[in-house]
C-alpha cells in the first residue's frame, strides 16, 4: 500500500516553510470540501433530477442550471463556515457578497464553469482566485487584479483533478483518491513540444472575430490539433498538458448585432484572471483583445468581461503583434 502526500499536507509545508499563518489552510479546507460536495451532486444529479435548467437568468443574462444554484450555495456555505473571507464574488450573484469583516481573504469564483455540459454528462469546472487583504495599512476593499492574487485553482468535475497555483511557487496538479483526498502533487509546465500543441476556440464564431485574428486562426489551425469542449476549465486543463493556445476573442462582426461581444465574453475576475494566474506559474501567458496582460487589468466591475488568449508564449507573442 502506497501512502501519498495530500493537498493539505502540501499546503501546510508551504506555509511553514515561508513562515506564514495557517489561516490559508482553513480557507483551502473549505474550498476542497465545496469541491467534494459539488462533485457528489454532479455524480448523483440524474438520480436527484437536478441536471436541468431553472427558470432563472443570472447577472450575465444566461440561463441558470439547477446545479449552478446548488454549487453556488455550497461554496458560499463553506466560505462562511471558514470565517476567513471578507467578501466573495460569484458568477451567480449580482452583488459582492459580504461575509466577515474580520477575515483575511477575498475570493472570486465560478462555481460551475461550462454548466451547459451538465445535461450531457460532460465535464465542468469549479474555478476560483484568492487575494489577501492589505496587512500593512488600511484596507480599501478594491477589486483585485490577477497580479494581486496569491493563489488560484480549478477543479475538474467529475474527473476529480485539481489544478492549483501559488504565487511564485508554481502550478500543481492533484488527483482525488477513493477516500476523497486530493493527493500526489505534480508540478506543471506548459508543454513546449509543438507536435502536441492544440488550438482551442469556438469555431462557430470564426468569421465574427477581428479579421486579423480570424486569418491567423485559419492559417494555423492545420498546424496543430483542434479541440474545444465548451468549458474554459476543461479546455485549459488540456492546454496545460499539451501546450498551444486557448482563445475566446471578442465577437465583433456577427450580423446579429445583439450577439456581438466587443469586450469579450468571459468574466475577468473569476475566469480569465484565474487561468492567467495559473498559466503564468506554469510558464505561459495570457492577454486580452488589446494585447494587454490579463493579470495587469484593474477590474472596475465585479462581473467585468474580457477576451482571452492564453497558452504557450510563442503563440501569444504572435497574436500580441496582431492585436
Amino acid at each position: 500500500m502506497k501512502l501519498e502526500q495530500t493537498f493539505m499536507h502540501f499546503i501546510l509545508q508551504h506555509q511553514i516553510k515561508n513562515r506564514r499563518t495557517l489561516n490559508f489552510l482553513i480557507l483551502m479546507e473549505s474550498i476542497l470540501t465545496s469541491a467534494k460536495v459539488i462533485q457528489d451532486n454532479y455524480t448523483r444529479g440524474s438520480l436527484n433530477d437536478v441536471l436541468g435548467e431553472t427558470n432563472n437568468i443570472n447577472v450575465q443574462g444566461e440561463k441558470v442550471m439547477q446545479l449552478d444554484e446548488i454549487a453556488h450555495k455550497v461554496v458560499l456555505h463553506y466560505l462562511i463556515e471558514s470565517q476567513q473571507v471578507i467578501s466573495a464574488i460569484s458568477e451567480e450573484s449580482e452583488n459582492i457578497i459580504d461575509i466577515n469583516p474580520s477575515g483575511r481573504y477575498y475570493i472570486y469564483f465560478d462555481p460551475l464553469d461550462g454548466s451547459s455540459n451538465v445535461q450531457h454528462s460532460l465535464p465542468v469546472g469549479f474555478m476560483f482566485g484568492i487575494a489577501k487583504k492589505n496587512l500593512n495599512g488600511e484596507e480599501d476593499h478594491h477589486l483585485r487584479s490577477g497580479d494581486e492574487f496569491i493563489a488560484a485553482g480549478i477543479f475538474s468535475i467529475p474527473t476529480g483533478n485539481f489544478t492549483f497555483a501559488l504565487r511564485d511557487a508554481g502550478a500543481w496538479r492533484f488527483i482525488v483518491d477513493n477516500s476523497g483526498n486530493y493527493i500526489r502533487p505534480t508540478m506543471l509546465n506548459i508543454n513546449r513540444d509543438k507536435k502536441d500543441w492544440e488550438l482551442s476556440f469556438n469555431a462557430s464564431n470564426l468569421d465574427f472575430y477581428n479579421k486579423d485574428v480570424s486569418t491567423w486562426l485559419n492559417e494555423n489551425k492545420s498546424k496543430y490539433n483542434f479541440r474545444y469542449s465548451g468549458s474554459l476549465a476543461i479546455d485549459f486543463y488540456r492546454l496545460l498538458n499539451n501546450g498551444g493556445l486557448f482563445a475566446y476573442p471578442a465577437i465583433l462582426n456577427n450580423p446579429d448585432k445583439t450577439r456581438n461581444k466587443p469586450d469579450g465574453k468571459l468574466r475577468l475576475m473569476y475566469e480569465s484572471a484565474v487561468v492567467a494566474f495559473i498559466a503564468k506559474e506554469a510558464g505561459g501567458i495570457a492577454i486580452d483583445e488589446s494585447g494587454n496582460d490579463i493579470l495587469s487589468i484593474k477590474p472596475e466591475d465585479p462581473h467585468q468581461r474580457s477576451a482571452l488568449y492564453v497558452g504557450s508564449k510563442e503563440l501569444i507573442k504572435e497574436l500580441k503583434e496582431i492585436l
